[in-house]
């Protein structure tokens, strides 16, 4: 039985998505905690709901990146983590704390990585005008938005397409992947090799939207 520990800053739609997996698929894990840097964080609501431990290490208490990572990571650790799992997590990490989780901590990027980093990457896809968009599940890394690809979802850009509407069906397609790639970490089915990312059973790794076949 493998512990999950999942950081958020909002609402927590992929958390839930992922809870939400997990109890329906019954995976060899349970999630042990869910932390927040926001004690407003609506998915705090939903975790408690359900049962599931809730804390939150606020980063305005701290004077730098450096002590509240420090403090988040002593957070982490009383639940003993399998895995970490970013899910609108909204604070850069420090290098130190990458490494303390080196292996075993995700993240969702709402993009085709390694194209469109940082933010606001549905108006960064609609001015470059691509014509196929989607969301990228990686491990973490000192690099921001970068690191070996666990798992990506396609999604056509439409005519007429805004940052709202691009960003509600990339975020469908996140609510598929991200729970898909957390039970194949859980199961452990993932091979990190040389920087890449392969399934022991060679499960296909993408999801393509019907609108882009």
């Amino acid at each position: 039985m493998k512990n999950i520990v999942i950081l958020i800053s909002g609402r927590g739609s992929n958390m839930e998505a992922i809870f939400r997996s997990l109890q329906a698929e019954s995976w060899p894990a349970r999630i042990a905690a869910v932390i927040s840097n926001r004690s407003d964080a609506q998915g705090l609501g939903f975790a408690r709901a359900h049962g599931v431990p809730v804390s939150t290490v606020l980063n305005t208490a701290y004077a730098s990146r450096d002590e509240f990572d420090a403090a988040l990571a002593a957070e982490i650790d009383r639940h003993a983590p399998d895995l970490v799992v970013l899910a609108g997590f909204m604070r850069i990490l420090t290098p130190s704390f990458v490494q303390h989780y080196a292996g075993r901590i995700l993240n969702i990027h709402p993009s085709l990585l390694p194209s469109f980093p940082g933010l606001h990457t549905h108006r960064q896809a609609l001015e470059a005008g691509v014509k196929v968009h989607g969301a990228t599940v990686h491990f973490v890394t000192a690099d921001l938005d970068h690191g070996p690809i666990v798992a990506q979802a396609v999604v056509p850009v439409l005519p007429g397409d805004t940052e709202k509407s691009l960003s509600e069906r990339v975020l469908t397609q996140e609510h598929l992947i991200y729970p898909r790639a957390v039970r194949w970490f859980v199961e452990e089915q993932l091979l990190l090799e040389n920087g890449l990312v392969h399934t022991r059973d060679n499960i296909e790794q993408h999801l393509i939207h019907e609108g882009c076949q």
